[in-house]
């Protein structure tokens, strides 16, 4: 329109039609509640969407604490079970020597009553070979002083 518009003599100046300019202002007026009722929608939604999505955030946050403390403890279950599982093996370990230590007293004490009678049972035949050898020998005397 101004484009379109006489000039002014030894100026820089147009003549604009005066009817054409009111229109244009009153329809620019007219559109410029909606438009701005527009971009006030614009807004609201961007905020409902920053809101949105911070609560999102805080979700995932939270989530993400609660997994976090959920590892932790299962770790802390772990560490303390693996605990326990050594406790009762040295515990294990501690008893089992305790009665090999106790077979082997047992035994050796068994052992030494045997070594006991056994060397009371060598006596005995000991005893016995002599008495069988003394008796061979008074017999080989005794058959030669028969004849």
């Amino acid at each position: 329109m101004v484009e379109e518009a006489r000039g002014v003599p030894l100026s820089a100046s147009c003549v604009l039609h005066r009817g054409e300019i009111l229109e244009l202002l009153d329809s620019a007026r007219a559109a410029f509640p909606a438009d701005l009722a527009n971009a006030q929608e614009i807004l609201r939604q961007q905020d409902n969407v920053i809101e949105d999505a911070r609560v999102q955030a805080d979700q995932i946050i939270a989530h993400a604490r609660e997994e976090v403390e959920s590892m932790i403890s299962q770790t802390e279950i772990v560490a303390a079970a693996k605990k326990e599982a050594r406790r009762i093996l040295d515990e294990v370990a501690e008893e089992a020597a305790s009665q090999q230590n106790e077979i082997d007293a047992y035994v050796d004490s068994r052992l030494a009553t045997l070594e006991v009678i056994l060397h009371k049972t060598m006596e005995v035949v000991n005893r016995g070979r002599d008495q069988l050898a003394g008796v061979d020998a008074k017999s080989a005397l005794s058959e030669l002083g028969d004849k």
